[in-house]
């Protein structure tokens, strides 16, 4: 009886990855159904709660693993995997025509998405997660860990409280009618667009550091 609790608590981790799969792809679906300035509102808000209750199922898989001994290959590779499917995704709807705020609002403002995020944005977050994987890649090749530094562990914390409010104050504040709401928007777009890409450099230090090591 032992062995089969211990076996379906060393199970329970890779479930809650898993799950947060179908919650993105609710995230997703929920979020078509909004376009700004006001239309699919409910929506936009179901979508709100959806990417916050995937953003928690992160922390609860690896808490789980941690705690009971659980990690596994399956894990180290669906958990970063499902992040990334989360919020990259949710970076690519920002940067789409759902958010643009429609010319008869925008005239002639140079800030033309609601969101604040840009194609460009989205091509940085995505080139960063490439060549992360990347380096990871040749790290673990040579025998060194490739898991998640700690500076990785604070852009996900603040991509799961940025990703979500963005969408809060988009779908319920008019950005485009309050400056100060466009301007935190701003702030928290480009504060988590820096953090991320700074998240990168002890990925690449340490690859650095590893090819100019002399083979013994």
């Amino acid at each position: 009886m032992q062995c089969v609790h211990d076996s379906l608590k060393k199970r329970i981790p890779n479930f809650v990855t898993i799950l947060r799969i179908f919650i993105a792809a609710a995230f997703f679906a929920t979020l078509s159904g909004f376009r700004y300035p006001g239309q699919g509102v409910l929506f936009g808000n179901i979508a709100i709660a959806l990417f916050v209750i995937a953003a928690t199922t992160d922390f609860i898989d690896g808490y789980l693993a941690r705690k009971w001994d659980a990690e596994s290959m399956f894990g180290r590779i669906m958990d970063p995997f499902c992040d990334k499917v989360l919020v990259l995704g949710a970076f690519i709807f920002y940067a789409g025509p759902r958010f643009s705020v429609p010319e008869w609002i925008a005239e002639d403002r140079l800030m033309t998405m609601a969101t604040g995020v840009y194609p460009w944005m989205v091509v940085l977050l995505i080139a960063r997660e490439l060549l992360v994987t990347a380096i990871r890649d040749v790290l673990e090749s040579r025998g060194h860990k490739g898991g998640a530094k700690w500076a990785g562990k604070v852009k996900m914390i603040l991509q799961s409280f940025a990703v979500p409010l963005v969408l809060l104050l988009v779908v319920n504040c008019r950005p485009d009618k309050h400056e100060s709401v466009m301007t935190l928007i701003n702030v928290l777009i480009w504060l988590m667009l820096i953090v991320t890409l700074w998240s990168g450099l002890p990925y690449i230090t340490g690859l650095r550091h590893v090819l100019k090591q002399k083979p013994s």
